[in-house]
């Protein structure tokens, strides 16, 4: 694998919970804290974000090397 290629790989470094949040911002090249914020706002609106980020928890896998 070459470093050009971009994996959506939860990231240990920096995360709070499982790192969803952390690999997404590196994947889309967001501050993490703002997908958190994103995060929030879908749990807060019907709590739809408890279900995608569990999902995401389990089909995400873990950053190689660690």
């Amino acid at each position: 694998m070459t470093d050009s290629t971009k994996r959506l790989v939860r990231i240990h470094k920096g995360r709070k919970i499982a790192g969803v949040c952390a690999g997404i911002g590196a994947y889309l090249d967001l501050d993490p804290t703002l997908v958190r914020l994103l995060w929030i706002v879908l749990i807060l609106a019907g709590g739809a974000g408890i279900l995608l980020y569990l999902i995401a928890w389990v089909v995400m896998p873990l950053e190689e090397g660690v």
